[in-house]
């Protein structure tokens, strides 16, 4: 997979419920902001990836604008994605937010080694 294809199938693992810390490098540099959290290192990102698939469903993933640039073994995007989960305490949740990060490439498979999700709000 190129690096589009790579953010598109997170977006559809995610949708699946499907394991989503192998999307991601294995190194104590990887981070992932969400949109009320920061894990940073592997095993914080894989937890709180675990966790949040443990405890949400019904995910709502919908692309808007996706961008990516590669060059040789790094590449970065950006998105605009409506994004609405459901979890388990049934209070349907639904932000617009803005993704980015960057992506780490082997010579093989394309891995985020950093993502970054955010909620814009109105100042």
């Amino acid at each position: 997979m190129n690096p589009t294809e790579t953010v598109e199938d997170y977006y559809g693992a995610l949708r699946r419920g499907d394991p989503l810390p192998p999307y991601f490098v294995e190194r104590e540099d990887v981070v992932k902001f969400g949109v009320g959290e920061r894990l940073a290192g592997y095993d914080a990102v894989a937890e709180g990836l675990r966790d949040q698939t443990r405890t949400t469903r019904d995910w709502r993933v919908e692309s808007r604008n996706l961008r990516t640039t590669a060059r040789e073994s790094v590449a970065w995007f950006t998105d605009d994605v409506g994004l609405a989960w459901t979890p388990d305490d049934g209070e349907r949740r639904s932000f617009d937010t803005r993704w980015s990060g960057a992506l780490e490439s082997d010579g093989g498979d394309w891995r985020f080694a950093q993502m970054h999700v955010s909620a814009p709000r109105e100042v």
